[in-house]
């Protein structure tokens, strides 16, 4: 519970945001997280920001610098999706999502780069939405349309965390770093080609709208091999974590003595009986007594048997 109240308030600014500012330029600040999450992964392992780390930030920050300067600044969104058109990206999302989740190589990668794009497409839609609610044109606050797009919203953010929880299942650097490059390039290609957004500044604003794309997929790719580093030293805390091939504690004995320990099975003698075999004192021997079975009797010659009293 307690870690759920940011991640809805996370949510509900992302909304705020995009009721404002325009999909290129939202979206991809949503890559700060990674920067923002430097810092406190590193107080919170006990160690200093490594090399790696800083390159991704810096890298990371020049990026959106450039993508903040060709947008503009932005201004609020006016246009938003039509019924046919909010329908089309649906249509298209869940082609692409479906051809990304059939079986074959690096399942991990596809079903990242499938989650990032439902989310940019969620945020798109979430954007018509929120925008169209708030209008104040004096219109009707539901319809077909209004009622269509939130349910594709919520069928795409569903699909997303689910794609994206099943993609971290063969990988965190990789995979997270496809995830946050996928959302925005999606969600910015939607709001290019059908809500009128545009590059201010001509054929420059172009070229360093793409060195800021580069620069800023760069710096994200160290900071997603940094964390996925960071986490796998953190899975193996502790003193000396068992490798394969290495046992820990009791499972280090073995395997007749495990089971002992367990309380399966009591550990057999030589002889072959549980607990029956012969019992050293000094130099004599002498055999157990109780339930052991009796030697067996080898050649033709019949055990001897005594009197009470005699002795051998």
């Amino acid at each position: 519970m307690g870690g759920g109240r940011p991640q809805r308030r996370g949510a509900l600014l992302h909304v705020a945001a995009l009721n404002y500012g325009p999909l290129t330029l939202v979206q991809p600040l949503g890559a700060l997280t990674l920067v923002a999450a430097v810092p406190l992964g590193a107080r919170a392992a006990g160690r200093r920001v490594g090399r790696t780390e800083w390159r991704g930030t810096v890298l990371t920050l020049l990026g959106l610098g450039a993508l903040l300067l060709t947008t503009g600044g932005g201004s609020a969104p006016q246009d938003t999706l039509t019924l046919p058109e909010a329908l089309g990206v649906g249509a298209a999302t869940m082609a692409v999502v479906a051809g990304l989740s059939r079986p074959g190589a690096r399942p991990g990668l596809r079903h990242a780069a499938a989650s990032g794009i439902t989310s940019g497409v969620a945020s798109a839609l979430t954007q018509t939405l929120t925008v169209a609610v708030t209008d104040r044109s004096g219109g009707p606050l539901f319809n077909w349309r209004l009622l269509t797009v939130a349910l594709l919203v919520s069928a795409f953010a569903m699909g997303g965390l689910v794609l994206s929880q099943t993609a971290y299942r063969g990988g965190l650097g990789a995979t997270l770093a496809v995830v946050t490059l996928a959302n925005p390039v999606a969600a910015a290609a939607i709001g290019l080609a059908l809500l009128g957004e545009r590059l201010q500044g001509g054929p420059v604003s172009l070229i360093l709208a793409l060195f800021g794309t580069a620069a800023a997929g760069r710096g994200v790719i160290l900071l997603s091999r940094a964390q996925a580093r960071g986490a796998d030293r953190g899975g193996g805390r502790g003193p000396r974590a068992a490798g394969p091939g290495r046992l820990q504690g009791r499972d280090r004995q073995p395997p007749a003595r495990r089971r002992y320990a367990a309380g399966r099975e009591r550990p057999r003698s030589r002889r072959g009986a549980a607990g029956c075999g012969p019992l050293h004192r000094g130099r004599g021997t002498l055999p157990r007594t109780g339930d052991c079975p009796a030697p067996p009797v080898t050649g033709n010659r019949p055990a001897p048997t005594l009197r009470p009293g005699a002795h051998p």
